[in-house]
């Protein structure tokens, strides 16, 4: 189908053609240009989601199709699973490149529209492509231009920083990410990830294969900021303008999940059937702990930009442990989950990017009282806030109680400090100083200045956010479809027989969904209210809470050797864990 390259090869020519010819066109013109290319990158997606509802789409480059079940060309496999992912990624960029328009108080150079184009080609090249190596190639493409766009700012200090760890960190997790699809092409000698799961399947689970499914884990799980794999995000989230944070904090992280998910489904779930269950315990111990330490540190920070970036950490975990339930339920609730919470992730960063332009600060103690005159914005954060502690839980669509319990608390946590800063910075309540919070770094506030226009163009876009991730999380039937459409999903010998030999995989159909994952919701939306009071007046909080709390902010010292070595030992621990757990035989 000709659609489908086009979501990847327009934006990407489109970058090329600013990059030769932007610098002789007004930078009004520039940016018409690219939200036009992103509002058509969101509509060829969208359609995609329909005309992959009955067969997943596969789509060979230069026609080179398999032969006798060998995959000899590149492709892209289209669902409306991860046709909603490139979707998501499209509305995101366009609602970014529509905030920019209005936000820089300078002419916005070419080269910042070029870069935001190869970023949206190389994420949704990265969720389409069934080719494990062009992932790879595509991981490493997004990846360049994040850099770029964090150190936008390089006459700051800390902008440059936070890039430099951005880019340190990530590319010792695109290096791992590299050496395990070496060893799993040493021993299938196929890249295909269908072609590989077959091959695997029909042996046992020695340790090359385990050490090639630590190492791609490892890599991937660096991109989406899992513990402890997470400490550059906090640093790279903080300093990267508010624009390019819709996109960092909506789906760009994400992607490492999903990546995860989709390696394991194509290409590991065979070989490691017998031990599904340890699969299981591991990646939803992460995933645990990751959405608690998210949580906790997100309550305790004054910045918005380093406060959001721990809520799309805890969030992170719960897509994780979503996915690692290995079923489809669990694969259907994570993808939806994503949409959904990254056009609300998105939304609130509309609102603070409103804010930042409005009064010059992005810090909850320094703009207390500051946002009363922008009842818009206002609105839209506090609903966002309820939003970011509603949604999660509803990720877990099967009858795992004592997950969702879990996450009730941890997303509660996350809505509570939106909604406290809230409460602060627009209504003036609660007191001008907290010794709790940890106040971001000099010369990390300050972002652009102030100006007393309306900003429509800030907030507006941040509205539609709000209302799309909304409608996909509450839409009648929409859990029930997408349920149906993981079943498909993660079928590896029907996919594999689909994308190698042309057998259409016959439908699925997943069990039914209880609607009670909305109570959950509701509590959490009710805790979240609670907690924001409570970080408002307490009175102080329990030593047994607060000398933890101080250990957690220590470990954030934005030391990039420090980082390295966190991702060493998260890595050993993992490659540990597995071995232990996963080989077959004696």
């Amino acid at each position: 189908m000709t659609l489908v390259p086009l979501v990847v090869a327009v934006p990407l020519l489109a970058a090329a053609v600013l990059a030769a010819f932007g610098h002789f066109a007004p930078s009004r013109l520039d940016n018409a240009v690219a939200i036009a290319v992103t509002a058509a990158v969101t509509v060829i997606s969208t359609v995609l989601v329909f005309r992959s509802s009955d067969e997943t789409i596969h789509y060979w480059f230069g026609g080179w199709r398999p032969r006798s079940g060998i995959a000899i060309g590149i492709s892209f496999s289209v669902d409306p699973l991860v046709a909603s992912i490139a979707a998501l990624v499209g509305a995101l960029a366009t609602a970014a490149l529509i905030v920019s328009w209005d936000y820089f108080a300078e002419r916005v150079p070419p080269y910042f529209h070029v870069l935001v184009l190869v970023f949206v080609g190389a994420m949704v090249g990265f969720v389409l492509s069934s080719d494990l190596f062009n992932m790879f190639v595509f991981f490493e493409l997004m990846s360049v231009p994040a850099y770029a766009l964090t150190g936008y700012r390089i006459e700051q200090q800390s902008a440059l920083q936070g890039a430099i760890n951005f880019a340190v960190v990530n590319s010792i997790g695109a290096f791992m990410l590299l050496t395990g699809i070496g060893l799993l092409y040493g021993r299938t000698g196929a890249l295909n990830l269908a072609q590989i799961g077959q091959v695997l399947s029909r042996g046992p689970a020695d340790g090359l294969v385990i050490v090639a499914f630590t190492l791609i884990c490892a890599g991937f799980l660096t991109k989406a900021g899992a513990i402890p794999f997470h400490f550059w995000l906090s640093d790279a989230y903080a300093v990267a303008p508010a624009p390019v944070c819709i996109l960092f904090a909506g789906v760009m992280s994400d992607l490492g999940v999903h990546g995860v998910g989709r390696v394991y489904w194509d290409a590991f779930s065979g070989v490691f059937a017998r031990h599904a269950a340890a699969v299981t315990g591991v990646f939803v111990a992460v995933g645990l702990a990751t959405a608690l330490f998210g949580a906790l540190l997100a309550f305790v920070q004054a910045g918005l930009k380093r406060m959001l970036a721990f809520i799309v950490i805890s969030h992170v975990g719960v897509f994780l442990a979503a996915i690692g339930l290995l079923d489809a339920l669990g694969l259907a609730g994570a993808t939806l989950l994503v949409v959904a919470d990254g056009f609300a992730k998105g939304a609130v960063f509309c609102a603070v990017a409103s804010l930042a332009r409005r009064t010059g600060h992005t810090d909850e103690l320094a703009a207390h009282g500051l946002g009363r005159q922008l009842p818009v914005t206002r609105v839209l954060f506090a609903v966002g806030g309820v939003a970011l502690a509603v949604l999660p839980p509803l990720a877990i669509l099967g009858g795992h109680a004592w997950l969702r319990a879990t996450f009730v608390v941890t997303s509660a946590l996350t809505g509570a400090a939106v909604l406290r800063a809230g409460a602060r910075i627009f209504l003036g309540f609660g007191p001008k100083r907290d010794p709790l919070l940890v106040a971001p770094p000099r010369g990390e506030e300050a972002e652009v200045p102030p100006t007393p226009r309306a900003g429509a163009l800030l907030w507006t876009p941040g509205v539609l956010l709000l209302a799309a991730g909304l409608a996909v999380a509450f839409a009648p039937g929409l859990a029930q479809r997408a349920a149906d459409q993981a079943a498909r999903a993660v079928d590896r010998p029907a996919l594999a027989a689909e994308t190698l030999h042309g057998v259409p995989a016959p439908p699925r159909e997943a069990g039914g969904l209880s609607p009670v994952r909305y109570a959950y919701g509701a509590a959490a939306g009710l805790l979240a209210v609670s907690l924001a009071a409570l970080g408002l007046y307490r009175r102080r909080i329990p030593g047994l809470v607060e000398r933890p709390l101080d250990c957690l902010k220590l470990l954030h010292d934005g030391v990039v050797g420090d980082y390295v070595a966190w991702l060493t030992a998260g890595t050993a621990v993992l490659g540990v864990l597995f071995a232990f757990l996963l080989r077959d035989g004696p």
